[in-house]
């Protein structure tokens, strides 16, 4: 796996743009210049980005808001490892089944 890493909404923006398939976005909602909510629906109003699923992280008691915003799941801080591998591994898993055949 390529992890490809952006510290603000405006550059996450910027490389979806420029990188071609990626496959799953980690948005923290904590983030300068433009919050996670807001990278979120603009990255669901980009035509190459609009189906990436998008694992918003955050604090608990945040997940409708998350949801409503764009996110595909949403991992509450602390960050249980097993919580976001599993979360991770799905919508992953869940991609690869939209593929064409190759």
């Amino acid at each position: 796996m390529i992890v490809i890493t952006a510290d603000s909404g405006p550059r996450a923006l910027q490389m979806l743009e420029r990188t071609g398939g990626v496959g799953i976005v980690l948005m923290d909602i904590m983030m300068p210049v433009m919050d996670g909510y807001e990278t979120m629906r603009a990255i669901r109003e980009q035509r190459l980005s609009a189906e990436v699923p998008i694992i918003a992280i955050t604090g608990n008691g945040e997940r409708d808001r998350c949801m409503a915003a764009g996110a595909s799941d949403y991992i509450p801080k602390p960050i249980d490892t097993t919580a976001l591998l599993t979360a991770v591994s799905y919508w992953l898993l869940e991609a690869t089944e939209h593929l064409p055949p190759s």
